[in-house]
């Protein structure tokens, strides 16, 4: 396996490089639309049941035929590996957002109300602040989850390291299709790993001190 990495080392690095940024990018994306969800239903408990509920379906649905029914639509390449990616992402965090959101004590919220706050401004500076740690931990897990989806993005053709997988099982047998496969497997590891502590070091820098749990 050394020998296939001392091969390739550089076209490993760029796999690796698209693999973190698409998740990467499809993580800040899907938390962006999952917050909005989230602040637009939390309020009303049939609204939530009925998110959390599509959540949960969502996370039923195998990955890999999803890819493969927006290769139709899309074709192959990038944008099907964008929107498979950002689905999956957002389907934790929605829910985590709706729980953190709700937990928030209604006295805290009809303070700020009270003192002439409006209510965007209340969730803005008040709500989401005190829900962002566990909005972060949704996002924690669905980065490690969608580091495996965007792998298999690459059935169609999508960027990243799965590229290595499929290559290697579409050959197993011959020669290095298992160093194949193995550099794409370890690597995601690797990189899932790395997003973690990442995403760890922006909760300490942006939870405040009073509320980290």
């Amino acid at each position: 396996m050394f020998e296939f990495i001392g091969e390739r080392y550089r076209q490993i690095l760029f796999a690796s490089w698209q693999h973190f940024s698409l998740v990467a990018q499809c993580l800040i994306l899907a938390t962006v639309i999952a917050v909005v969800i989230a602040a637009l239903v939390y309020r009303n408990k049939s609204l939530s049941s009925l998110a959390n509920g599509i959540s949960a379906i969502g996370l039923t649905v195998p990955s890999f035929a999803a890819i493969g029914l927006l290769i139709a639509p899309f074709g192959f390449g990038v944008t099907p590996a964008v929107i498979i990616v950002s689905f999956f992402a957002a389907l934790p965090i929605v829910r985590n957002a709706i729980v953190g959101l709700a937990g928030v004590s209604p006295s805290v919220v009809e303070s700020a109300r009270g003192i002439g706050m409006s209510r965007m401004r209340t969730l803005a500076t008040i709500e989401l602040p005190m829900a962002w740690p566990v909005i972060l931990s949704g996002i924690r897990v669905s980065a490690q989850m969608v580091m495996g989806v965007a792998a298999i993005a690459a059935y169609a053709l999508g960027p990243g390291l799965g590229g290595f997988i499929f290559s290697g099982l579409s050959r197993l047998g011959g020669a290095k299709a298992l160093d194949s496969v193995l550099v794409g497997v370890i690597g995601v590891v690797i990189l899932a790993f790395i997003l973690d502590l990442i995403l760890i070091g922006i909760g300490r820098l942006t939870t405040p001190r009073g509320i980290r749990v």
